[in-house]
């Protein structure tokens, strides 16, 4: 119910407006919000919290560090390999590795791995 009052008094809302949602913002501010990948929780007195009358916070959980880490690295022939992130506007400023000494390098940019393949 203070979700309510205080949604109100922050949009200067008139009462028949939030009535039709008092349910389910009741049913949200029981809910606790997951934190963000920068740590952000709002407490359940937040205004921020008006914006979400209908539907609960939505949080993504696959933050990009955690997916770039499950690609594995790439086997090059060359000494040298040149990375740009993908095509067109998707990439970065190509960076070229020089991958002489052992073990996995990665980009600066993607942070995709390379290696150098032993058997060439």
């Amino acid at each position: 119910m203070a979700s309510t009052t205080l949604a109100r008094s922050l949009y200067n809302l008139p009462k028949g407006v939030l009535a039709r949602h008092s349910r389910t913002l009741r049913t949200c501010a029981v809910l606790r919000d997951t934190p963000t990948h920068t740590g952000q929780e709002f407490s359940d007195d937040d205004y921020r919290n008006a914006r979400f009358e209908v539907a609960p916070r939505q949080t993504n959980d696959r933050w990009a560090i955690d997916l770039i880490r499950d690609v594995p690295p790439k086997a090059v022939k060359g000494r040298v390999v040149a990375c740009d992130g993908g095509p067109g506007a998707l990439g970065h400023p190509r960076v070229y590795i020089n991958l002489d000494a052992p073990g996995t390098r990665e980009c600066i940019y993607c942070q995709l791995r390379f290696y150098k393949d032993e058997s060439h």
